[in-house]
């Protein structure tokens, strides 16, 4: 079969990588220059963490906001820096192999190879450096003032529950064919991107997405990092 109207999607976390926003915040916070505010902004994270849980089935676009909180007021050069060290020292052994497997065969296939992130560009971008047998990288962006985060994600949110909207939009602006395209998702608030297209996968899928791939009857593989 011809692919070149096709695309698959892959959800990084879960699927490429084994680490997920939270561990990132958390990097990036015990990092600021001062032992004060280190403690704050890792005290921030640490509120956040059960939030960002709870959240993460039902508003997973709000769960990834407040887990950035813990940015706010970092220089734009102190975020950069750090992501950098973190997407090199710590993120880059953290890739799935069995993930870039996947993204290696549908690239073979001749589809077109769109990476899926909770994780923003500054922490993301340098990461997607490691990675072969990929297109593109889509992923959420801090918002900056005055060289400053402002704590603050920017619109359009990764990972929420838009996904299948904004993979509708995709499609249409890139010319895919939806029906033919593959997905491959970890989350339950994945469901709505897997079921947007013809060939839906769930890769070490969370309870409410095993579960809803069971009663769909999407093919669930499953790995470890």
């Amino acid at each position: 079969m011809n692919h070149r109207n096709t695309a698959a999607f892959f959800r990084v976390e879960g699927i490429v990588l084994g680490r997920g926003v939270l561990a990132a915040s958390a990097y990036i916070a015990g990092n600021a220059k001062k032992f004060g505010e280190r403690a704050l902004r890792l005290g921030l994270v640490a509120l956040a963490a059960p939030v960002h849980s709870l959240l993460g089935q039902t508003d997973r676009a709000l769960a990834h906001r407040i887990v950035h909180l813990a940015f706010r007021g970092m220089t734009e050069d102190r975020v950069t820096i750090l992501a950098e060290e973190y997407a090199e020292d710590i993120l880059r052994s953290k890739i799935l192999d069995q993930g870039v497997e996947l993204m290696k065969r549908a690239r073979d296939e001749g589809r077109r190879v769109v990476l899926l992130s909770d994780g923003v560009s500054s922490i993301m971008e340098p990461f997607a450096r490691h990675l072969k047998h990929h297109d593109e990288l889509v992923c959420n962006h801090l918002e900056f003032r005055d060289g400053e985060a402002t704590g603050k994600l920017i619109d359009p949110i990764i990972g929420g529950a838009s996904g299948g909207k904004w993979l509708r939009q995709y499609a249409a602006e890139h010319d895919l064919d939806l029906a033919h395209c593959t997905a491959y998702g970890s989350h339950g608030p994945d469901m709505l991107l897997l079921s947007a297209v013809g060939r839906p996968c769930a890769v070490n899928p969370d309870f409410v997405l095993r579960r809803s791939a069971r009663d769909a009857d999407w093919p669930i593989i499953e790995y470890h990092d």
